[in-house]
């Protein structure tokens, strides 16, 4: 039994199929839900149906934040064709899962964590200016209950499943609700995105104002494999608490607040 995390590549894909061979009644690949980002012609929320199909062709290397992003959706896509072409050519035994943002206490980018301390400071949390996508991530206890039932029943096998809360919502929407959870007032300041990127405050200042942000349809996940998923606000209010507990704990992207701050009070005066 494998449940593999951290593969990324196409040769990793080819490699890790050679050796384990028949050595494992059940490979579970944690994919992403990036793999359907670059695909042309498709909308979300995106369903497993949509991944086959023509992929977008390549940012220019210079545009780093859509070229990374660009990459690793296709190179995660060329990792689920090698593993899934093993499994029609000598049934080896792949379930692909795959997933949107992943949301949870331990989250090691300390996204929600990052607009908690910045709420609680009292400042502004800064956006970029028009519109956002919208938001379905997934809470990581849900992601590892499915993982766990696949390892226990085997089922699955040869098949690929969108992991996914099933909730949507603005970015407006979930910082309200955040907001509530931490007793605060929100507090939202719109700046252009190109002077956020030009000051390398993004993602850091407001990381669910991405670009290459996945909403995935979780209804084969359901129909199939019975999941239930925690919903938005009860999971939320359970981070809420875990950061509560620990007020020590800071994201990274904080140690730029004192620069967003000036940004902001900048923009005021102007």
């Amino acid at each position: 039994m494998v449940i593999d995390t951290t593969l990324y590549t196409g040769p990793d894909a080819l490699t890790t199929i050679k050796m384990l061979g028949k050595r494992t009644g059940h490979y579970i690949f944690i994919s992403t839900g990036q793999v359907y980002l670059v695909r042309k012609d498709v909308s979300r929320p995106f369903r497993e149906e949509d991944y086959e199909g023509e992929v977008i062709p390549s940012p220019p290397p210079q545009q780093e934040s859509d070229y990374n992003n660009w990459l690793y959706g296709t190179q995660k896509r060329e990792v689920e064709d090698h593993l899934f072409h093993a499994w029609e050519n000598r049934g080896f035994p792949v379930t692909s899962l795959r997933a949107p943002m992943i949301n949870g206490e331990r989250d090691h980018f300390g996204r929600i964590l990052g607009y908690i301390r910045r709420m609680q400071d009292g400042g502004p949390i800064l956006i970029p200016e028009g519109a956002a996508l919208p938001l379905r991530h997934v809470y990581c206890a849900d992601v590892a209950r499915v993982t766990v039932d696949l390892v226990e029943s085997g089922r699955g096998k040869g098949r690929a499943f969108n992991l996914s809360q099933d909730e949507t919502v603005t970015l407006d929407e979930f910082l309200t609700m955040l907001a509530g959870l931490v007793q605060a007032k929100l507090q939202i300041a719109r700046v252009p995105r190109a002077r956020l990127n030009e000051l390398k405050l993004l993602p850091g200042c407001s990381p669910f104002s991405g670009l290459w942000m996945s909403v995935l349809d979780n209804r084969r996940s359901k129909e199939e494999l019975g999941a239930v998923y925690t919903p938005l606000a009860t999971y939320l209010n359970s981070i809420v608490d875990h950061y509560k507990r620990n007020p020590k704990l800071m994201p990274e992207s904080y140690a730029a607040r004192n620069l967003e701050l000036q940004l902001t009070t900048e923009r005021t005066n102007a």
